[in-house]
């Protein structure tokens, strides 16, 4: 009877369309809702819980007093080598071909969770390929996306694709409201199910414009190039966090919230230059940078079921961690070939197993230049390829390479940890990825203009 009952149960898994008895259906609701959110050039020193001080944040700081507030999250230093990762678990070494590209021979969360018997949505900013039938190919069944089959403005009066199909507005709309009420009517669409959706905000990005919010909000203007100024972007974290409010008000409304795992991170530094007070410090965005500044970001999770009071954690965790996450909180197989570690049992007051030591190749592709950034580090000390070593606790701007003094027993027992990481990653790289960019002249001229469907009217 074990052995029927368990085969029965793997074919229920594996087939979401079998018909469910009564206690298979109740094992399936168990699985948790899952909502991906990323904030877009929004670093750390954002969210007034890790100790912002120029920004009100009072819904993300609200998830954190009550979930599980992460300190140590790196990412990329840009948003398509961070997207690449975060989709595929995979590191850039390993599949990242230029700027603006998701190699379709790629398997991303949205393939896997939708394999899981997952309704799967995305909406907000795509910049991943400008295919009409992208985010299907990658496993979303519904979006709603800037920057997909082209590049209008995002903010007042945007432009958007339904389901690859192009739809501009023109009457005092707020791109990033549009998007969220997409975000919301998936959710109420599929409350009875488990769903995951991947929220990818256009927020906080500049152009620096006003939010509806803003009191010199206009809301007739049509380009990107208008009302810019460094004071909105106060305006636009503002606006950003309650869009995350409005999500989680929803949640609550449909009476869903309790078994939905809420993820909020960022996917870069803030905008270069952008200041900031950060624990009684002037601290300036570093997106580009590969210091501190570019690649950390918020990382708050919510999941009432689970998590039942608030933490703080230490654990080092990277972009390629949320795959295997997610896919373990749903019940699905993550690939073998991902480079990422769970942090569920971490997320569930187990302590899992924390990484040692982050990695990354980077390579931001945006012009015809192969130069490459690898390093590793860990809580305290940083190694580039090539020699270059800092201790991250006395100097996070990495102003002084310590590669050539006389290091403590610490200091060299942790390069040789690092570097032993780096060499496992030294033959990683497909060299046909290298030419297939080269060869496709990405980063030379512009790439014309592909066919658009027909916009709805």
């Amino acid at each position: 009877m074990k052995f029927f009952l368990g085969l029965l149960s793997s074919f229920v898994i594996l087939h979401p369309s079998f018909p469910l008895q009564p206690a298979f259906a109740r094992a399936a609701e168990a699985r948790p809702n899952i909502v991906l959110i990323m904030a877009d050039d929004l670093g750390y020193e954002c969210i007034t819980a890790n100790g912002g001080e120029s920004y009100q944040t009072p819904n993300l700081d609200k998830l954190a007093a009550s979930g599980l507030r992460f300190e140590n999250c790196h990412v990329q230093p840009l948003c398509t080598p961070t997207r690449v990762q975060l989709m595929t678990g995979r590191y850039n070494v390993r599949n990242y071909l230029n700027f603006g590209t998701l190699p379709r021979t790629e398997t991303t969360f949205g393939n896997l969770m939708k394999g899981a018997g997952y309704a799967t949505g995305i909406c907000g900013k795509w910049q991943l390929g400008h295919e009409a039938d992208s985010p299907q190919h990658f496993g979303f069944e519904e979006s709603c996306l800037w920057q997909q089959t082209r590049r209008p403005p995002r903010y007042a009066n945007p432009g958007l694709e339904y389901n690859g199909v192009e739809k501009d507005f023109s009457h005092g709309e707020y791109g990033p409201t549009l998007v969220n009420d997409f975000a919301l009517s998936f959710i109420a669409k599929n409350k009875e199910k488990p769903f995951f959706l991947y929220y990818p905000m256009m927020l906080t990005h500049s152009p620096y414009q006003p939010t509806p919010d803003s009191p010199d909000w206009d809301p007739t203007i049509s380009s990107e190039n208008k009302q810019q100024a460094p004071k909105h972007f106060a305006d636009m974290v503002a606006y950003m966090d309650k869009m995350v409010g409005r999500v989680v008000a929803w949640l609550d409304e449909l009476g869903i919230r309790d078994n939905t795992l809420l993820i909020f991170l960022g996917d870069n530094g803030t905008g270069a230059g952008t200041p900031s007070r950060f624990k009684g410090m002037d601290v300036k965005g570093g997106k580009g940078s590969t210091t501190a500044s570019g690649t950390h970001v918020p990382l708050i999770v919510s999941w009432p079921a689970a998590i039942k009071q608030g933490r703080v954690s230490t654990d080092l965790v990277s972009s390629t961690d949320f795959l295997p996450t997610i896919c373990a909180a749903a019940g699905a197989k993550a690939p073998e070939n991902v480079d990422g570690v769970s942090f569920l049992p971490q997320l569930k007051g187990d302590p899992g197993t924390p990484r040692e030591w982050l990695y990354s190749w980077y390579s931001p592709r945006q012009s015809q230049d192969l130069t490459v950034k690898e390093y590793a580090f860990d809580h305290r000390f940083k190694l580039y390829r090539g020699g270059r070593f800092y201790d991250l606790s006395t100097d996070s701007a990495e102003k002084q390479d310590l590669s050539a003094t006389t290091l403590s027993a610490d200091a060299s027992a942790a390069k040789a940890r690092l570097l032993a990481a780096l060499d496992r990653y030294k033959d990683a790289r497909p060299t046909e990825l290298d030419r297939e960019f080269e060869a496709s002249g990405k980063g030379r001229e512009k790439p014309e203009k592909k066919a658009r469907k027909k916009k709805q009217k």
